[in-house]
């Protein structure tokens, strides 16, 4: 019999803001996998250390940070391989991600090579959308509220378009994009909050203009429009 793959959210960055079922299905790893950048550490070996078992076979996927898709995607291409591998001697293999397996996380692309051949049991994370929530006491949404999320890296007419439509708006990836965000929002008459690394020990929350120039990828922006939604 083959083994299963364990897709396991960890949250934004602070270890206790695991869940206690990733933490059990950690601690039960045979082979635990986690995405690295390519010649730097791994943020979700990381934050689930303490709870990674000592005689645990380690899959290390290196993912290079860069524009064109082709590198990662050769990158996940070799780190199914290798989990494959590990599937098919009938061994369990945990998957660790950042944030939500299935947010914005980097382990949709290993699901997608691997599921259609293997049992895959996913476990949700805590996400970093509702992190800078929580950071910045900024409620997401109440009653008929519309909230999108958007990436960062969007053109500014697909920006403004969803600016002006939803009632609160979460942009993700943001980094080098910043300048181009802050004006944009405020182009549009609007206000935001600016939060980096939520649940870290480098958290940083700021009124949008106060923002630094440079941000890191993990910041998001967020933009509530109108009364507060709880009176």
């Amino acid at each position: 019999m083959t083994g299963t793959l364990h897709g396991v959210g960890l949250g934004p960055g602070a270890p206790d803001l695991l869940t206690l079922r990733a933490a059990r299905v950690i601690e039960r790893a045979e082979v635990v996998a986690y995405p690295s950048l390519a010649g730097g550490d791994s943020l979700a070996r990381v934050i689930a250390a303490a709870l990674i078992p000592k005689n645990a076979q380690e899959i290390r996927i290196d993912v290079p940070m860069t524009r064109a898709r082709e590198p990662a995607q050769q990158a996940y291409d070799v780190g199914a391989e290798a989990i494959a591998a590990a599937l098919d001697a009938g061994l369990d293999v945990v998957c660790l991600c950042e944030g939500d397996p299935l947010f914005y996380g980097s382990f949709m692309y290993l699901h997608a090579r691997l599921a259609p051949r293997y049992r895959v049991e996913v476990v949700p994370g805590v996400t970093s959308l509702t992190a800078c929530a929580a950071a910045a006491a900024q409620p997401l949404a109440a009653r008929n509220d519309t909230l999108v999320v958007l990436p960062g890296p969007l053109p500014d007419d697909a920006l403004r378009a969803h600016l002006r439509a939803a009632d609160t708006v979460a942009i993700l990836k943001v980094g080098r994009h910043l300048p181009r965000l802050r004006a944009l929002v405020a182009s549009e008459g609007l206000q935001g909050t600016y939060v980096e690394r939520a649940t870290t020990g480098a958290e940083r929350v700021l009124p949008l203009a106060d923002a630094p120039d440079e941000a890191p990828y993990f910041s998001t922006i967020l933009v509530a429009k109108g009364a507060d939604p709880w009176l």
